[in-house]
């Protein structure tokens, strides 16, 4: 064993130390999965094989079935006379390059088992997983049925047998463990495809009105905590004339709002020095065509806060975020309180909805053997939803990673990518990697942001990075220099134009572990491609007539391949500010060629006319 292996062993010994004795996975968990219990492996799909269990049950021999199911799906269902289960998954390696999660963040080539562990639950990813080799095409592809249980997934490469393996140890059920498991695809997008499908099916999302599907303008970053009525509605204009359908004010409304940490949360009143009239600040906002989100993190309790004390018993654990601590959603009294406090602050203030965040922070009682968190938090949810609904029937509500899985769709029609601050490479892999997973709601970028000296390629290149989701915008509008606003201008435009192509088209974003570098979204007769390095795009006018191709790079040149025939074509050049540029090519025969394209911009062709 070598250090990384011993410290990884020792986390392992203490990394839930509250767990029940009748956990699936005793606290002396294995280091590797080799050293797990036995258990007689079979084949079940493709190349890959099962073991079943029930840990702590030497006697009890689970059993299973595989069944088909629409769009070429298959369901597991493991039996174990309403025990724990541990399911095993094991593929060889063949030629794997990476293993896809909701959890993986920059973790996505392959690591080993003694390293891949996560616990997910409805609040805290899924357990999903797709593992892929280099062409792209899947190897292995799961999903657990119910998303709402916490479960525990072990994952990686097993040193000692040459596979990929993944331990999913599910909780007691009355009910047979079910998995589903898509056989190989080309890709992990096709691969997940059918599994959103069935999910829509089986959990009917939330509407999605068409607010949902704006661009949002948010105070966070262009603000903090510093923020007021004046300011934000000096905002509010320029940000309805450039396409936005939504203001969220965050972080700061409140009393105690201040010193970037949570120490003041709980009261969820108006400071009345920045906010004095919220209710008439938000219809005047709203008389600007702009919806109104309000940001809330209703399971989060401060010392600072006057209902302290009332509350505290409620919340015997810490937050992860600094000076909090975090209300039990397990206790009746709790949930109560936060449907009651969600409801007034829509009601009371003419809000057309809330942003929920840290309703991750609900996982800090995961697995210590006072009940299902998840289970709490789904009766929660969907009470929160019908009381905001009799009261706004179209009301938005924003949930962010890690809580968008397919167990959330119910629950928000808003689903954010995780804080990434003027990073629009991270902006655009956790919005596709939301994308991959997202039943019903709109996926949104995390809240752009850039610095008012920044070139206006740096501008383009952040609406760039969230071209494939909802874009978010967070930078004073009435203090950007013009060339910022013309580039902001011109991309909003492009979005709104293409909206339906990029937000219901077809999504083959490509492998995970490359980062997305060339991201194809397809609809019909047109296809727009993001390129974002040094990249080949394919233009393959045999399938497409209508071609958009954005310059996401640091070049000022995009390299295609075209292939169909080609022919003569029309085209259009936009610099990142909009600008059109001259010399469009007008005749592309097959083959591969650049095209001077500026970083930052966008040409769009269209084949008028075949091969010669």
């Amino acid at each position: 064993m070598n250090t990384q292996q011993a410290q990884t062993a020792q986390t392992a010994q203490t990394m839930h130390p509250a767990q029940p004795t009748d956990h699936p996975y005793p606290i002396d968990i294995p280091v590797t999965t080799a050293h797990a219990a036995p258990a007689p492996a079979e084949p079940l799909l493709d190349d890959v094989s099962i073991a079943v269990l029930a840990p702590g049950h030497p006697g009890v021999t689970p059993r299973w079935e595989l069944t088909s199911l629409p769009d070429g799906l298959r369901q597991l269902a493991v039996r174990a006379e309403g025990l724990p289960v541990e399911i095993r998954l094991s593929v060889p390696l063949g030629d794997a390059a990476g293993y896809w999660h909701p959890l993986g963040a920059w973790r996505r080539t392959l690591v080993a088992d003694w390293e891949g562990r996560s616990r997910v639950s409805l609040v805290e990813g899924a357990a999903v997983g797709c593992l892929y080799e280099h062409s792209g095409a899947t190897l292995l592809t799961f999903a657990a049925t119910d998303p709402v249980p916490e479960t525990d997934v072990r994952f990686g490469v097993s040193e000692e047998n040459d596979t990929h393996v993944v331990h999913l140890s599910l909780p007691a059920s009355p009910e047979p463990h079910r998995l589903l498991l898509v056989p190989r695809a080309p890709s992990v997008a096709a691969a997940l495809r059918p599994l959103r499908a069935w999910f829509t099916a089986a959990r009917p999302p939330m509407p999605v009105p068409d607010a949902a599907r704006l661009p949002v303008y948010s105070t966070w970053y262009a603000f903090n905590q510093d923020v007021t009525a004046a300011a934000v509605e000096a905002q509010a204009g320029p940000a309805a004339e450039l396409g936005c359908g939504t203001l969220i004010l965050d972080d700061g409304w409140q009393r105690h709002g201040n010193g970037r940490g949570y120490a003041g949360c709980g009261d969820w009143e108006p400071d009345p020095a920045k906010f004095p009239d919220l209710a008439g600040h938000v219809a005047r906002v709203r008389g600007r065509g702009l919806r109104y989100l309000l940001w809330v993190a209703p399971l989060l309790l401060g010392p600072e806060a006057d209902c302290h004390d009332r509350w505290a018993a409620s919340a015997p654990a810490p937050a992860t975020v600094p000076g909090a601590r975090v209300l039990d959603p397990r206790l009746p009294e709790v949930r109560r309180h936060v449907i009651e406090l969600c409801v007034s602050l829509v009601r009371d203030h003419g809000l057309d909805g809330l942003k929920l965040d840290f309703l991750d922070e609900a996982a800090v009682y995961a697995g210590d053997g006072a009940g299902d968190v998840g289970r709490a938090m789904t009766e929660l949810l969907a009470e929160l939803r019908r009381a905001l609904e009799a009261v706004r029937p179209e009301v938005l509500l924003e949930l962010r990673q890690p809580y968008t899985g397919p167990g959330m769709a119910p629950f928000g029609n808003m689903l954010r990518s995780f804080d990434c601050p003027a990073d629009a490479t991270a902006n655009r892999i956790q919005t596709l990697d939301t994308a991959l997973l997202a039943v019903g709601g709109a996926v949104h970028s995390d809240m752009l942001m850039w610095s008012r000296s920044a070139p206006v390629e740096a501008v383009a290149r952040q609406l760039i990075g969230a071209l494939h989701a909802v874009p978010q915008l967070s930078v004073r509008l009435d203090e950007a220099p013009p060339e910022h606003l013309a580039a902001v201008r011109f991309w909003l435009g492009r979005w709104l134009l293409h909206r339906e192509l990029l937000l219901d088209g077809a999504v083959e974003p490509g492998r995970p572990d490359e980062l997305y570098p060339v991201v194809v979204a397809a609809r019909g007769d047109e296809c727009l491609m993001s390129v974002h390095g040094d990249r080949v795009a394919v233009l393959d006018f045999a399938a497409y007539r209508r071609f958009h191709l954005v310059n996401g790079s640091g070049r000022d040149r995009l390299m295609v391949d075209v292939t169909g025939g080609g022919g003569r074509v029309t085209a259009r050049v936009h610099g990142p500010d909009g600008r059109m540029m001259d010399d469009p090519p007008a005749h592309l025969p097959e083959g591969p060629r650049p095209l001077a394209v500026p970083r930052g911009g966008l040409v769009s062709l269209v084949l008028t006319e075949g091969p010669r």
